[in-house]
Order: C-alpha cells, then structure tokens, then sequence
C-alpha cells in the first residue's frame, strides 16, 4: 500500500532520555490518523521531526514513496506539510492578517501587498467556517481564536499534511465539535491529516486509525473502529484507567474563600467583564466555576490570586481580607491558566521552578543564600512523587519538557505549599487520561484533608465528576449555584450559553 507519509525507525535522543526508539507511523491519503501516549511519550518528538523542528538520529521519511530530507520547517512546507503547534507560534503584536502571511508574503517591487493576501484569507475563512477578524491584534483574542490563526496559516500555504498537536487543549466543548467538523471537511477535500491528543472521546469520534506510543516505542497501530476506549487506554499507560472518579460525599466546613459583590470592567470598553460575583467555597469542598471560555472566568482568578485589582467588591481567606494584598502575602496556592506565561521561568531549571515563591522559606535558605542540596532533594521528592518526566531530573530545564510535564510541575508546586485553598484552573490541560485520573484524585485527596478547592474547568466530564458544587458563569455573571447530581449535561449547556439563568 502507497502512503503519503511514512516515517520508518525513527530514534531520537536527547541528553539523559530517548525521545522516540525505532518508531514507524504511516499516514494513508485523505485519512484521520491519531497519535496518542502519556505527556513525554515522544508525540511531539516525533511529529517536530517531520516539520523539520529536530533531526533524528536514525531512521527515513518517505512522502509518497519517496525518501525525503527534512533539514527544517522550509523543507516541510516545501513538501505541503503544515503544524498547528500545542502551544502557538504568533506574534503577539502583529494582526491575525500579518501572522496568516508571515513568511509567505505577496511583494511587488519590494511593497508588501496586502489586498490579495486578505481577499485569499477571508475566501479561506468563509469556505472552511474559520470566522476571523483580520485586523485584530493576536494579543487581544482567544485562544480559541489563535489556533483558527494557526489553521488558516496552513491552508494559506496550501499544505497538504496537517499536523494537530493536541489541538483541543485550549479549546471549549463548542469549539472542539467546530474543529471535528473542520477536520472532516478538510479531508473530505483529499488532506490528510496526524492529530495528536490524549482524548480517547475525541479519537473514536475522528479518527480512522491510531498509532500508540509509549516511552518514546510504538505500541502498535489500531483501526479505531475495533477497538475500546479501555482497549486504548491500556495500551497507551501500560495497565487498566479507571473512568470514573471516585469520591465520598463531601463534609464541609467553615468559608475558607468568601467573594463579595466583585466586579472587574473591561480596560478597553468599560463594560464589566466580571459582574458583582458573589460566591463563598468551604473547607473540605470542591467548586468549579464552569463556563464557555472568555466568560470572565480568567479576570474572576486573576483578582482572587491577586494578580489583577478588582473595581470594587471585597476578597476574604479564612475571614482576613485580602482585596488589594500582594500575591506573596494571600497564602493561597494557584494553578494558573497558562502554564509558560504565569506558571514557570522557563529557562530556570525544574528544581527552581519547583520552589518559586518558597525559595525564602528557612528551609530552603539561610541568611540569604540558597540551600541548593535541600532544595534539589525537595525537587527529587516532587518528582518521583507526582510522576514528572524529566530528562536530568531537577537539573532539566523546564522549556525542554512536554507541556504535560511542565504542568505536573505546576501541580506539584502549587499543592505541596501549605495554604487553605487551591486555585487550580484547567488543571488537567493538555494531560492524559492516567494523568488526569492522578490529578483528579490529588484535587478530591486535598478536599478531604479539608482544604477548600476552587476549579476552573471548560471540560465539562471534569466539571460533573470532580466538584461538588457547580456556578456557571456567563458574560461575567454567575447565573447558577447546582450540585452535579442535580443537574444534566444539556442544562448545563443551557446555563454556559445564557439560555437559562437562575439567581446563583
């Protein structure tokens, strides 16, 4: 059989871990092809190595039967092949018209001609239902948004191959069934493409095949159709996922978070974007603050972690106001929403990372100077302990994890640190299903030692499985106050979209 792709023994090492070991994957034409394994199994290794991003130590790539050298992301394209990236490749500052075009510019005479560019994007947004504006400043829009950006840079381009890496981590339930649509569209139009994902769901209802790989090995490659989720799952961890969380019934306590009347306006329109939010969440309790994303939910944590001034309205924890204390003194613990952006330094090394805002600590200095031994054994702890993939263990620098792994680190951070509450926002983003199942049992664990969990999440099986009581937020107002066991998935939908409210 002709593929349009085939990647045969692909090895690729990085200092202390192999990447991928001996991989072959063969992409048909005009198909669906899921690639699926844990954070660090070597999906994005792999998929960077057909783009051109990294170089394999062994191992060919053919495209259509003929053996191809792909020395980077211009050879890629050369080939029609295109990547929409986990985590996005803008620039902020440019308009969503300018990052479309960026490296495929249309000049004359050395003057950049935009008017065809534009007519050749919009024609592209319309036909494949990709609405955008083109002026806007990628800054200023949705994540949802940016990846239609990244979208619409390939099909510009006129690629052929189209690489997903985790597509839908960033996404809501409304934008994912818009992006399986898309996606079907465009291989009904004779593209073909590689979907990288954790998201058994969105396998079976996509793809045509799936390659599994585990500890940088394939696994094997299965028709979808012929196999189980739990088949799936077992091969891509090793052993049986258990799908449903379990959880006693909660017990809670005192208010450890009490929210008065807060409301945040818009710094650009005046509105508010977060609508007198009145709220409390107790000791031993989890809830979630369920929404479409952009609803308010964002700029609601921000004021409560501290990182953006409410207009007005109070913020109490554990009955001492916090409204207007800095971040360091709220002795709360906070999984950001963008792990790169405010969860991590980067270039600091994962030992450092694991200690931020705790690196003062007695324990970890003395009269100014680091205790390097105490906190690389802390590190080592957090490690082994919540499964982070490293490559040099706490010497590895963080930008060269997996994002799975970058957020693992952020979790294991934020509820190792002794406070009340836990702020975690999407904390299962861009993980596995064995991760998630950790995560999950981590976030009902620390319910029972009685802290009190606030959980922002757009996954609605999260929403329902994990928390014990739901607000839905819509256009910055909380429209309802419901328990799991009292309400349905399509109320909930009613609830997100603002076709029903109740006073919450």
């Amino acid at each position: 059989m002709d593929f349009t792709v085939e990647m045969t023994g692909i090895t690729k090492v990085f200092p202390g871990v192999v990447a991928n070991e001996d991989v072959t994957l063969q992409l048909k034409k005009g198909e669906i092809h899921a690639l699926l394994g844990e954070n660090g199994a070597g999906k994005s290794t792999l998929m960077s190595i057909l783009f051109g991003l990294y170089q394999a130590e062994k191992g060919t790539i053919k495209k259509n039967g003929e053996t191809v050298r792909i020395l980077g992301p211009n050879d890629a394209k050369k080939l029609g092949i295109g990547m929409v990236h986990q985590h996005f490749k803008l620039v902020h500052n440019f308009t969503v018209l300018e990052n479309i075009i960026l490296g495929a510019e249309t000049v004359k005479y050395g003057i950049l001609k935009l008017d065809s560019a534009r007519k050749q994007v919009m024609d592209l947004s319309k036909h494949y239902k990709l609405e955008i504006d083109p002026d806007a400043l990628v800054c200023d829009i949705t994540v949802g948004m940016q990846q239609r950006v990244e979208i619409l840079k390939m099909l510009y381009r006129e690629n052929e191959i189209l690489i997903f890496d985790e597509p839908t981590a960033v996404l809501t339930p409304q934008e994912i069934e818009e992006l399986m649509h898309i996606m079907k569209n465009l291989v009904a139009e004779g593209k073909s493409i590689l979907f990288i994902t954790h998201k058994l769901d969105e396998i079976k209802a996509i793809a045509d095949r799936c390659t599994v790989l585990r500890k940088g090995k394939c696994v094997g490659t299965v028709d979808v159709s012929s196999v189980s989720k739990e088949e799936l799952s077992e091969m891509m961890v090793g052993r049986k996922v258990n799908f449903s969380v379990e959880k006693k019934e909660t017990q809670p306590g005192e208010a450890i978070l009490k929210v008065e009347n807060l409301t945040i306006n818009s710094k650009t329109h005046g509105k508010a974007i977060v609508n007198n939010a009145s709220f409390n969440v107790r000791s031993g309790e989890i809830v979630c603050i369920a929404g479409i994303d952009g609803n308010g939910q964002q700029e609601l944590v921000s004021a409560i972690a501290g990182m953006l001034p409410p207009d007005s309205g109070r913020v109490f924890l554990k009955g001492n106001e916090i409204t207007h204390s800095d971040i360091r003194s709220r002795k709360l613990s906070h999984i950001p929403e963008d792990r790169q952006k405010h969860g991590l330094v980067l270039d600091y090394n994962l030992a450092f990372n694991l200690v931020l805002q705790n690196y003062f600590n007695p324990r970890f200095q003395k009269n100014g100077f680091l205790k390097f031994g105490e906190i690389n054994n802390f590190a080592d702890n957090l490690i082994e302990t919540f499964d982070i993939r490293c490559g040099s263990g706490s010497r590895t620098i963080v930008r060269s994890m997996s994002g799975g792994n970058q957020q693992k680190a952020i979790i294991a951070r934020e509820i190792s640190r002794d406070s009340p509450l836990l702020v975690a926002v999407q904390p299962t983003r861009g993980l596995d299903i064995g991760a998630c199942e950790y995560i999950h049992k981590q976030l009902i664990a620390e319910r029972d030692k009685g802290r009190g969990v606030l959980l922002v999440s757009l996954e609605l099986d999260e929403v329902m499985d994990v928390s014990d009581r739901i607000l839905v937020i819509f256009e910055g107002k909380l429209v309802a106050d419901v328990k799991p066991k009292e309400v349905t998935f399509q109320e909930l939908g009613l609830y997100m979209s603002g076709s029903k409210q109740d006073a919450a």
